[in-house]
């Protein structure tokens, strides 16, 4: 069980989790009464990307000439790494939201998490742990700038905040989620 806790500390968990937390506690404290529906996105989706960022960092380890020399296999444990994070951010926003109004549909949050993940994972694996943070941040601040989808690429743009059931906002989350993990599983993080 020591591996376990250093392992978590050399990832920063316990500060990502509270980053986390504090993100989708803000979201709901934010929400309108009453008008925070599925109608509208923005908070919900700006609680996800809070705490995908904030779990980004741990996508690298102290030592990163020491994670890729280690005697383990990396690229399950990398890709396990990465669908946890995707799993706690999404559990979170849930759970808080399940204590008080529905700030997003289910299937909102689960396909908007599983895309943030996988942009997490392609900014470390490109950028390095350290600058994971800016692919979701900058694609978040396209699609709330973005003009109105009108076409598939103005769709794609936007999948963050498009409803839940658009065929383009959830091929593109599927697209990230499963690239950006697969590239981050066998490529690791930049140095």
């Amino acid at each position: 069980m020591r591996w376990l806790t250093l392992y978590a500390r050399s990832r920063q968990v316990p500060a990502s989790l509270s980053a986390v937390v504090l993100s989708a506690l803000a979201v709901v404290a934010l929400a309108p009464d009453g008008h925070g529906g599925p109608g509208h996105p923005q908070l919900s989706v700006l609680a996800l990307t809070a705490g995908a960022t904030a779990a980004s960092t741990g996508l690298g380890g102290q030592d990163l000439a020491l994670d890729r020399t280690a005697a383990i296999r990396w690229v399950p444990r990398r890709a396990a790494h990465v669908l946890l994070i995707g799993m706690v951010v999404c559990g979170v926003l849930l759970a808080v939201q399940s204590m008080g109004d529905d700030v997003a549909a289910t299937a909102f949050v689960v396909r908007d998490s599983a895309g943030l993940m996988g942009l997490v994972a392609l900014g470390a694996a490109v950028c390095g742990p350290q600058l994971a943070w800016t692919l979701p941040i900058g694609w978040l601040s396209l699609s709330l700038f973005a003009p109105s989808p009108t076409s598939l690429p103005l769709e794609v743009a936007s999948w963050m905040v498009l409803p839940p059931g658009t065929t383009a906002g959830t091929w593109t989350a599927v697209v990230l989620a499963v690239g950006g993990t697969t590239v981050y599983a066998i490529v690791g993080p930049r140095r």
